[in-house]
């Protein structure tokens, strides 16, 4: 690996953990603080008493509502988007199956998208919808956080704070101001906001292409054997699609998102047009998960708990940039067969005004939150380049993870290790002072267990059907299913096992050469995303309400300290080891086997 490259992983952890101090002060201090003018003028006029606490199962109710409500809206706002206002291009409405995908998508913070964004949605709903919904998914992972932390935090507590109130002031004090920032940031690097009507440009070089022959109502003519008709074009002209995209682009990063206003996402020049861009957008992803950690030791009173879990992050994540750097540098032997240079790095995929080591950066950071913005096509990658931001996701999204989310799924995690070492000692598990029992476990389990399950069956039932060499469907049921892959064989898998992975652990990147818009993967993936975010928010609200209520138990001789090197090696253990049974075969099946083909 080159200097430069070790320089840019460097300098980008540097400022990470630079940043993680301040921030998660600031972050802890609004948590703490009591309202301000600003935030209560918004509970009166919802009617929300501030000061007025909820037990978990209020809480949990509060949070199914308020995502329902932003279910809803988007769903009905793609659904009548050609009947509204600020639509220059005149697109139609999204289909169901599309418009549901979406709504469940952006509401669980997961930002899969289906779509070019330039070509199916309006001005108006990229605003009122989707950029509203990467805010408030954004501000509910952090409110139940918030939650969990004060259920370790508080002793014989019914309560664990007000949903209302913790949604309010991530979105109002924390989420706003650090967007609007970003995005004036962003806007002056050339990232387009605006609501022009799409440019046109005459191309240097015109070009011919084939496209589907239409009829008199726009569908597809169908030759004999039932594939669309080809017909030659001229192409002298370049569409350049405009619209408000930098405050979008500001939210999707700072909130773990995603969801790109344009269909290449950040590798668009209209997203992310410079290297200063790339590099915030990029520190963006992984800011407000890192200062968390240590707003969560502020808020637990004891700060080197927050430094715990983030070292035990930063222990997982810097190999994982480090390997995927080097499998892209290392480049493809193929390459040699064709008379090129089988050493000079595979840049398939990349866009030149990043290279490799900012796409693999970004791959990393994108898939160790719940972010899923790309600025490269990870299915591009070389099977080992491609199997590590696969495979973080795999691990549960806690590598980082989401904003909230992610330190939520780590602190169950280190719940999970302080059981595993009082079982090894023959001891009562204790975590913070609070004695993990079995209810504890049994909702941990939970929060483990269903993403993997969900990436595991959805995967077995897309590929049902399929012979085992070539996944060559040929069951009549899944012809859409197979018609979506542009690949067989092991890559297909993988494609397949990405898109799941992506979908269960809420993350939203994808190995693009899987077409997912169609019915079967719209529906099974949005169930899959919907299962994945809720079935581990209601369990982890129900932890924070069962540690609450407990006592605190002071540390004795035989208490397992949580802030010392060796409990984050176990942790890191832990985390990995999970990953590793519960993924590995199916692994095997896809990019390792793909690697091997390959040599």
């Amino acid at each position: 690996m080159s200097s430069n490259a070790w320089i840019q992983i460097a300098l980008y952890i540097a400022v990470l953990v630079g940043f993680a101090r301040p921030l998660g002060w600031l972050m802890a201090r609004i948590y703490q603080g009591k309202p301000l003018l600003l935030d209560r003028i918004f509970y009166k006029l919802a009617g929300v008493d501030p000061n007025k606490e909820m037990g978990w199962r209020q809480y949990a109710g509060a949070v199914l509502v308020f995502n329902l409500l932003g279910v809803i809206t988007v769903y009905t706002l793609m659904r009548w988007q050609a009947e509204l206002p600020l639509n220059p291009q005149k697109f139609d409405a999204a289909s169901p199956d599309l418009a549901f995908n979406t709504a469940i998508s952006f509401a669980t913070n997961t930002n899969w998208q289906s779509y070019g964004g330039e070509n199916t949605i309006s001005y108006l709903v990229q605003m009122l919808a989707l950029a509203v919904q990467n805010f408030l998914s954004a501000a509910t992972g952090m409110a139940v956080l918030i939650a969990l932390i004060r259920g370790l935090a508080r002793h014989s507590s019914e309560t664990i704070g007000n949903f209302w109130v913790d949604v309010t002031k991530s979105t109002l004090y924390i989420l706003l101001p650090l967007s609007a920032i970003l995005a004036l940031v962003l806007v002056s690097q050339g990232v387009i906001q605006n609501f022009k009507t799409y440019d046109t440009a005459t191309v240097l070089q015109p070009f011919t292409t084939s496209e589907d022959q239409k009829d008199a109502d726009g569908k597809p003519v169908l030759g004999a054997d039932g594939k669309p008709l080809q017909v030659e074009k001229k192409v002298t002209e370049q569409t350049l699609p405009m619209g408000p995209a930098a405050s979008q682009i500001a939210i999707k990063q700072l909130g773990t998102n995603g969801g790109g206003f344009f269909n290449t996402n950040s590798a668009h020049p209209y997203e992310n047009p410079t290297p200063l861009s790339n590099f915030l957008q990029v520190l963006s992803i992984l800011l407000i998960p890192g200062a968390l950690c240590y707003t969560y030791g502020l808020l637990v009173n004891d700060r080197r708990q927050g430094w715990a879990i983030l070292a035990a992050m930063l222990i997982i994540f810097i190999p994982c940039v480090i390997g995927t750097t080097l499998a892209e540098q290392s480049g493809v032997p193929k390459y040699a067969e064709l008379g090129a240079d089988g050493h000079a790095g595979n840049m398939e995929g990349k866009e030149t005004r990043f290279g490799i080591t900012n796409s693999a950066l970004w791959a990393v950071a994108t898939t160790a939150a719940s972010n899923g913005s790309v600025n490269s096509m990870h299915d591009s990658y070389t099977p080992l380049g491609g199997l590590i931001p696969l495979w973080l996701m795999q691990l549960g999204e806690v590598v980082f993870g989401g904003v909230g989310s992610g330190l939520y799924g780590m602190i169950i995690f280190a719940v999970l290790a302080v059981f595993v070492a009082g079982l090894m000692v023959g001891r009562t598990p204790e975590y913070l002072g609070k004695k993990i029992e079995a209810f504890e476990m049994k909702m941990a389990s939970l929060v483990i267990l269903i993403p993997p399950a969900l990436v595991l069956i959805g995967t077995a039932a897309a590929v049902n059907g399929g012979d085992k060499y070539g996944l060559k469907y040929t069951d009549p049921v899944t012809k859409e299913v197979k018609d979506s892959l542009s690949n067989t064989g092991a890559h297909g898998f993988s494609e397949v096992l990405y898109a799941f992975s992506s979908a269960a652990n809420n993350n939203g990147s994808a190995f693009a050469g899987l077409n997912a818009n169609e019915p079967f993967y719209n529906t099974v993936l949005a169930v899959g995303m919907l299962i994945s975010r809720f079935w581990l928010i209601i369990p982890v609200l129900a932890i924070a309400g069962s540690l609450a209520r407990k006592k605190y138990t002071p540390p004795g001789p035989g208490s397992l300290p949580t802030h010392t090197p060796l409990f984050v090696v176990m942790l890191v253990g832990v985390v990995l080891l999970v990953g590793a049974l519960t993924f590995v075969p199916a692994l095997a099946l896809g990019p390792i086997v793909e690697h091997l083909q390959m040599k």
